[in-house]
């Protein structure tokens, strides 16, 4: 992840009215498991372990987790396809997934990058993003999902040299295609280890819609308990190319190399004084760098919104 956030003032998730608004739709989403979610990260470690130690852009550990990711997809009836790139001299390559039915005038999107850094394995960075997305899409199968809208997930590449897969895909887009695209959620560390709460500020330049999008998911963690801060993410994730393309954009984020404060811990436990994230872009970002509770609570809020966005 190459996001520096610039923290807005604390802000509790939205009131009574905007949760009940999403309410049932949300109620309709399914618990999803952590520890299926858990499941895919140590696969991804495997990857990772049997490749060199990383999952990075123009390495064999990359392919080997877009191919992984695709047979769980292929298997549960999406519709795949691999889309290459090139930079830096290597190929690279993007994940598309797209769920049966829905009005393909009116899609939503949700992604996340599945590259890792080449000093580590990459698994809260962002193996936790892609696990989260993978596991969502699988319970839209399980428990037959029949959404209004059509749903589509993207698995980018090389996020870490600059955006690469991400943007690569939306300059591919015709214009026509670009604006079936009426939401892009952005999953890019979910499980940091000492976590907060952090949800993209639609209001930070996003497109008009950005706002909703953060409205849902605050109301996602409000229907869990839990109090949110606003992130002014700019540029700096897979989301910014679809902004470029006036699409509105959300996401959700646990934090990096960012000190959490004694307010942040005060309000979300952790330790005070220390990164949210003290592994990020190491090799000591493995499946011991994850808080298993921020995993589960994100995956739930994903499920949350898009249940919710989709239905």
């Amino acid at each position: 992840m190459r996001i520096l956030i610039a923290l807005a003032a604390a802000l509790m998730a939205t009131g009574a009215t905007t949760a009940q608004a999403a309410a049932p739709a949300a109620l309709a989403a399914p618990n999803i498991s952590v520890a299926n979610v858990q499941a895919h990260l140590n696969q991804f470690q495997s990857i990772a372990r049997a490749n060199g130690g990383n999952r990075a852009h123009g390495r064999p550990g990359y392919l080997a987790s877009v191919n992984w990711v695709k047979s769980k997809l292929d298997a549960a009836g999406f519709t795949t396809r691999v889309q290459s790139f090139t930079y830096g001299g290597a190929t690279g390559y993007n994940l598309i997934a797209d769920y049966p039915g829905g009005d393909a005038n009116n899609v939503i999107m949700l992604g996340g990058h599945l590259d890792s850094v080449t000093a580590g394995p990459g698994i809260n960075d962002n193996g936790t993003g892609s696990a989260s997305i993978l596991e969502v899409a699988l319970q839209m199968k399980a428990t037959n999902f029949q959404p209004t809208k059509h749903v589509r997930f993207g698995w980018w590449g090389a996020e870490e040299l600059g955006l690469r897969g991400s943007t690569a895909y939306v300059n591919s887009l015709s214009t026509t295609e670009k604006s079936r695209i009426k939401a892009y959620l952005n999953f890019d560390m979910t499980g940091s280890p000492n976590p907060g709460y952090f949800v993209y500020n639609g209001a930070d330049g996003q497109p008009t819609g950005s706002v909703a999008l953060q409205q849902r998911l605050q109301a996602g963690f409000t229907s869990l308990g839990v109090q949110t801060e606003l992130t002014n993410v700019g540029g700096r994730s897979d989301h910014a190319a679809f902004a470029r393309a006036n699409i509105p954009t959300g996401g959700t984020f646990t934090g990096a190399e960012q000190t959490k404060t004694s307010a942040q811990a005060a309000k979300w436990g952790g330790t005070a004084g220390q990164a949210f994230d003290r592994c990020y872009h190491r090799s000591c970002d493995t499946t011991s760098n994850i808080n298993a509770t921020a995993l589960d609570r994100n995956a739930d809020v994903i499920a949350y919104a898009l249940w919710a966005t989709a239905s």
